[in-house]
C-alpha cells in the first residue's frame, strides 16, 4: 500500500476554484396556489470540480492495482421538469401569527428578500406562529414513504431510531432503490448514503422546514434522480424536546452536539446506532447561527452570510477525505449558493466573554457531530444559516437556503458515486494500517490569524469590514501526539466504556484467557477539575471533567480473562484514539466512563491473545 502521510495542515485553498455555476435547483412559483412549487432541472453536472488523485489500490495477495483517476465527470443529459404537488396542508393548531418584533432596522432587513418560491411544510404555513411539531413530522414522514413506496423500483421506510428524554420517539426516512431499507440491502447496494440530520440545537429550525421539502422533493418532485445513484436517510429534528422548548440543549440541560463521542444522550446514542448500521458515506448537519446577540454587543454589527459551511477538522482526519470534502462537495456548494445570490462564508463564532473578541472557525475536538462523524472516515458537512434570535424573520430565504445547499450536496454525491465508492475504502484500508506505527496526534488545536471578515452596520444595513484575530481550524496546531499503539487494553470493569464504543461500531474483543502483553501504562503527574470547553465558552454538560497530565510507562500488562482488547488495526482506529488516550477534555477517563487510568493501557506489539467476539 502507498503510504499517505496525514498532516495537520488542512490548505484553505487546494487549487483554483472552478468557474462559478448555477445552483442544481432552481425555484419559482407557480400556478394559482402559492405553495406550489416547480423545480427546474436538477444538473448534475453541477458537482464537477478539480479532481482528487488517489494512489494505488491496494489488491488482492499484495498487488497494487491503479484506480481510476478522479476527474470531473461529463455532465449527463438535463432531467425533464417536473412538477411537485405539495403534501396537503396541516390545520394551522389555531396559533396567532408571531407578533415579535425584529432585531434589527428595515434597511438590514432589506439585505435579505424572500426568494422567488413560497415553500410548504405544516410550519410554514401563513399565519403560523409554531413550526412543525413533532406530531406533523411524523405524519409527513408516513404520507410520503407511502407515496414513495408506490413508485416502482423505490423502497421508503420511516425508522424508529431511539427516544429522546421526554420520550419523544426520534424518527428517520429512508429512501432507496436498493432491495430493501434494512442495513444489510442498503449496504449491499453499492451506492454511497448520505445522512441528513436536521435540529439537533432546539432553537434552530430552518433544517427541519428544510429537510421536510427535501425529503418530499426526493419522493415526488425532481430530486428522485438522485435515488438512482444515492441511498438518502433524513433525521428532519433529531432534538424534539429542545424544539418544544425552543433551547439549544437537551431536556437534561446537554448540548447534544458536544455529545458525539461520550453518547451521554439518548438522542446521541440514536444518531450513533443509526450511522453504525448504515455507514454513511456523507453526512451533512443543518443547524443556524447567532445573527445579532454578543456580535452585535462585541463589534456593533449583525451577521451578513445567508450560509456558514464547515466540513470535519480534528485530528487526525484522513488527507483524501479533507479533499474530497473541499474539492467535491464545498465548492460545488458555495457556488450553488452563489447561484441562488446566497452569500457563504467558513462557519465561524465567538465566545461568550464579551471582552474576547477573536473570531474562530467551529471546533477541533472530536466532540461534534462534524468532527466524529469525520473521524468515522465520512464525508461531514456543517450547514448554518442565519436565524438564531430571528423567530420567523426571513424563515423562506433560511429554509431556501438550506434546500440549495442539501440540494447541492445531493447532487455532489450522485455525481461523485463511483469516486466516493472507491475513497471511503481506501481510506479505512489506510487507517488500519497504521496501527503500531506512526504517529497519532492526541490533542491539536486551530492556529491563531489575522483575517477580514464583513458585517452588517445594524442601522444603515451597509457592509462593514473588520480585521479581527481569527482562529483558523483550516490549519491545525499540533498539542500532543504519541506513536500510534497496536490497540488498548480496557479492564474487564470498563464495561460503559466498551458499549459506547460498540455503538460507534468499534470492534473490541473481550479476552477469553489469561495474557500479558508489552504496552504503556499511564503515570499521572498532574490533575485538575474542570468544566468542557468550545470555541464558545463553557459547554453545556453534565458535569465535571478530570484533567490530567500523564507520563508513559513502559511495562507488561497482565490481561485477566474478561478484560477487553481494542485493535487499532480497524476502520475506526481513529475515533478509538479520539476516545481512550486520557489527557484531553473529550475523552473517555476525562469524563468519567472510565473508572480511572488504571483501566486502560497502551498495547504496543501485536499481542498473542486468545479472544471472543462480543454478543
Amino acid at each position: 500500500m502507498t503510504k499517505t502521510d496525514l498532516p495537520l495542515r488542512m490548505t484553505r485553498s487546494l487549487s483554483p476554484p472552478e468557474q462559478s455555476r448555477p445552483s442544481p435547483l432552481f425555484l419559482r412559483p407557480r400556478g394559482t396556489g402559492p405553495r406550489a412549487v416547480v423545480l427546474l432541472p436538477l444538473l448534475l453536472a453541477l458537482a464537477a470540480c478539480t479532481s482528487v488523485p488517489l494512489p494505488p489500490w491496494p489488491g488482492p495477495a499484495g498487488t497494487v492495482t491503479a484506480p481510476p483517476r478522479v476527474v470531473a465527470a461529463p455532465a449527463p443529459a438535463p432531467l425533464p421538469a417536473v412538477v411537485v404537488q405539495p403534501v396537503p396542508d396541516r390545520p394551522a393548531m389555531g396559533l396567532p401569527p408571531s407578533t415579535s418584533a425584529a432585531p434589527y432596522g428595515a434597511a438590514v432587513a432589506a439585505r435579505f428578500p424572500a426568494p422567488s418560491v413560497i415553500y410548504n411544510t405544516p410550519g410554514l404555513q401563513e399565519g403560523r406562529s409554531s413550526f412543525t411539531s413533532n406530531a406533523e413530522i411524523q405524519t409527513w414522514l408516513r404520507e410520503l414513504s407511502t407515496a414513495a413506496s408506490r413508485s416502482p423500483g423505490l423502497k421508503a421506510a420511516v425508522l424508529p431510531i431511539g427516544q429522546s428524554q421526554r420520550g419523544e420517539t426520534l424518527e428517520a426516512l429512508v429512501l432507496t432503490r436498493a432491495a430493501g431499507t434494512d442495513a444489510a440491502a442498503i449496504t449491499a447496494s453499492d451506492r454511497p448514503t448520505v445522512l441528513l440530520v436536521g435540529q439537533q440545537h432546539g432553537d434552530e429550525p430552518a433544517g427541519t422546514e428544510a429537510l421536510l421539502v427535501v425529503a418530499r422533493e426526493l419522493t415526488q418532485g425532481l430530486l428522485r434522480p438522485v435515488l438512482d445513484r444515492v441511498n438518502v436517510i433524513i433525521v428532519p429534528r433529531a432534538n424534539p424536546d429542545g424544539s418544544m422548548d425552543n433551547k439549544r440543549v437537551t431536556t437534561g440541560g446537554l448540548d447534544m452536539n458536544r455529545d458525539h463521542l461520550l453518547l451521554n444522550t439518548p438522542e446521541a446514542q440514536a444518531l450513533a446506532r443509526l450511522a453504525r448500521d448504515y455507514h454513511p458515506t456523507v453526512v451533512v448537519d443543518a443547524h443556524e447561527y447567532t445573527v445579532v446577540g454578543r456580535f452585535l454587543q462585541k463589534f456593533g454589527m449583525v451577521q451578513k452570510y445567508d450560509a456558514l459551511l464547515q466540513y470535519a477538522t480534528t485530528a487526525n482526519i484522513p488527507e483524501f477525505l479533507t479533499k474530497a470534502s473541499e474539492e467535491w462537495f464545498r465548492r460545488p456548494l458555495v457556488a450553488a449558493l452563489k447561484g441562488q445570490g446566497l452569500s457563504t462564508e467558513w462557519y465561524y463564532t465567538t465566545s461568550t466573554d464579551l471582552a474576547d473578541k477573536t473570531i474562530s472557525m467551529g471546533g477541533t475536538q472530536p466532540d461534534t457531530g462534524r468532527n466524529v462523524s469525520g473521524l468515522k472516515n465520512a464525508v461531514s458537512l456543517l450547514i448554518e444559516t442565519r436565524g438564531v434570535g430571528l423567530g420567523r424573520l426571513h424563515i423562506q430565504r433560511r429554509v431556501h437556503t438550506h434546500v440549495t445547499a442539501i440540494s447541492s450536496v445531493l447532487a455532489s454525491t450522485a455525481q461523485r458515486a463511483s469516486e466516493l465508492g472507491q475513497l471511503k475504502p481506501y481510506v479505512e484500508k489506510e487507517m488500519s494500517a497504521l496501527a503500531c506505527k506512526e504517529e497519532a496526534v492526541v490533542e491539536a488545536g486551530p492556529t491563531l490569524t489575522q483575517q477580514e471578515l464583513v458585517m452588517l452596520d445594524p442601522v444603515t444595513g451597509a457592509d462593514k469590514t473588520l480585521k479581527v484575530e481569527w482562529n483558523s481550524a483550516l490549519t491545525l496546531r499540533k498539542i500532543k501526539a504519541r506513536v500510534r499503539p497496536c490497540g488498548y487494553w480496557l479492564s474487564a470493569g470498563s464495561r460503559t466504556a466498551v458499549e459506547r464504543l460498540r455503538l460507534h461500531g468499534v470492534q473490541v474483543l473481550r479476552v477469553a484467557e489469561p495474557a500479558s502483553m508489552l504496552g504503556d501504562l499511564y503515570r499521572e503527574t498532574a490533575r485538575s477539575a474542570g468544566v468542557r470547553q468550545d470555541v464558545r465558552g463553557s459547554i453545556a454538560d453534565a458535569g465535571q471533567i478530570a484533567r490530567v497530565e500523564v507520563a508513559l510507562v513502559r511495562g507488561v500488562i497482565d490481561a485477566p480473562s474478561g478484560s477487553y482488547y481494542v485493535p487499532l488495526n480497524q476502520p475506526l482506529a481513529n475515533l478509538v484514539i479520539a476516545a481512550l488516550e486520557p489527557d484531553t477534555q473529550s475523552s473517555y477517563f476525562a469524563n468519567q466512563l472510565l473508572d480511572g487510568l488504571a483501566s486502560t493501557a497502551r498495547v504496543m506489539s501485536e499481542p498473542t491473545l486468545r479472544t471472543e467476539e462480543l454478543p
